[in-house]
């Protein structure tokens, strides 16, 4: 297939998308809470971004995430599993929505390495065109590890070992609200003007939004008249999900994103929605439909709390680059044959102007006594 070939049936996805989602809009009376529209866009079966076919990830895609920068993350990473699994006496890893496959290549391939190998390296992909690039990868690069690898189409039960979602929950649907000028809630929902999708504010339609921003104005958070933001409501039921699978073990969560003082601060006026196409950030989910990531940060306060309140133990939370420091990076560049290949990347990783500050990673374990070496550097849970 040519890259023309490719760009034609890339556009008449996106087109078919598109009359799909003004379809759902027609059929909830003319107005589609936010949530639901990025849920379309995303995961749509055969139409969505995630799932439609395209190639998302590296130099050929729309972004670059932390795997494909440096190896020397699934070896952070890795490390940090390998202490967990001495602990609890063995168990599986579970990688949720795994990319390209890059992750779980060099996770086994370090856990080989120091004699830690997980019993089975678990993957939850809803992707099929993204399952078959990692089984693909996976046969290139560990042949010999891959009949330790298993795909999920659900969550196993009586999980023991490490979950390792990297950059999963800024892809989660959120909802979107604004303050009216008297104090009021609206609902930012999505419409049809002329063929055009178009973003509308509305008196509150989805259960749940307008309690949690009330909750968010008892902090004394989200009170101005026109600020808009947004909120994650299907974070609790999905970290339930999550401490009920997990028998013993760590849950590890990286992503971009703030403890909730920094994320409804008050000059973040329009939250904190970002698309990605080709490599450029941009603010509007209304265009290139299913061509394009539409991503929100992470309100890390919001997932502590949803992991405390299903009984999980909140084992830390740090800065990507604290993480990393703690789990070896200096001493795995140090060691490599390759060091200076390596430290373009390791920058990446590292540097507070590039994803070091900007990346946050967060703990919830149940049944794992004592610290954890990647939050050993520092901790910061009190910021909270």
């Amino acid at each position: 297939m040519d890259d023309t070939t490719d760009r034609t049936g890339a556009t008449e996805i996106s087109a078919r998308l598109a009359e799909h989602i003004r379809a759902e809009i027609a059929a909830a009376g003319g107005l589609l809470p936010f949530d639901r529209f990025m849920d379309l866009a995303l995961y749509a079966p055969g139409l969505g971004y995630y799932v439609a076919g395209a190639v998302k990830l590296g130099r050929d895609g729309d972004f670059v995430t932390a795997p494909e920068i440096s190896p020397l993350f699934g070896r952070c990473l890795a490390s940090q599993c390998a202490e967990v699994l001495d602990r609890i006496g063995g168990g599986d890893l579970l990688e949720l929505g795994a990319g390209t496959g890059t992750l779980a290549v060099e996770v086994l391939r370090a856990l080989e390495q120091a004699d830690t190998l997980p019993e089975r390296y678990l993957i939850l992909e809803p992707s099929s065109d993204l399952q078959d690039r990692q089984r693909t990868l996976i046969r290139k690069r560990i042949p010999h590890l891959g009949g330790r690898c298993t795909w999920l189409t659900r969550l196993p039960s009586k999980l023991r070992g490490v979950v390792l979602a990297n950059e999963v929950l800024d892809a989660m649907p959120v909802h979107r609200f604004r303050i009216r000028n008297d104090g009021g809630i609206d609902e930012i929902c999505v419409a049809e003007r002329a063929g055009a999708l178009v973003e509308v504010s509305a008196p509150v339609r989805s259960p749940g939004l307008a309690d949690a921003v009330v909750a968010l104005h008892a902090e004394g958070f989200a009170q101005d008249p026109g600020y808009a933001s947004e909120i994650n409501l299907r974070l609790p039921l999905w970290l339930k999900a999550l401490g009920l699978a997990l028998d013993r073990g760590l849950i590890l969560l990286v992503d971009y994103g703030y403890p909730r003082p920094a994320y409804y601060q008050p000059d973040r006026t329009m939250g904190t929605l970002m698309c990605h196409l080709r490599h450029q950030a941009h603010g509007d989910p209304y265009t290139h439909i299913g061509l394009q990531d539409i991503t929100a940060h992470v309100d890390f306060t919001a997932v502590a709390e949803a992991g405390v309140a299903v009984g999980l133990d909140l084992a830390g939370f740090t800065t990507q680059a604290n993480f990393l420091i703690g789990c070896g990076i200096d001493r795995l560049l140090s060691e490599s044959n390759e060091p200076f290949e390596l430290t373009p990347g390791a920058k990446q990783l590292l540097l507070p102007t590039a994803m070091g500050e900007r990346f946050k990673v967060l703990g919830l374990t149940t049944g794992v006594d004592g610290p954890l070496r990647g939050f050993s550097i520092r901790d910061l849970r009190d910021r909270l």
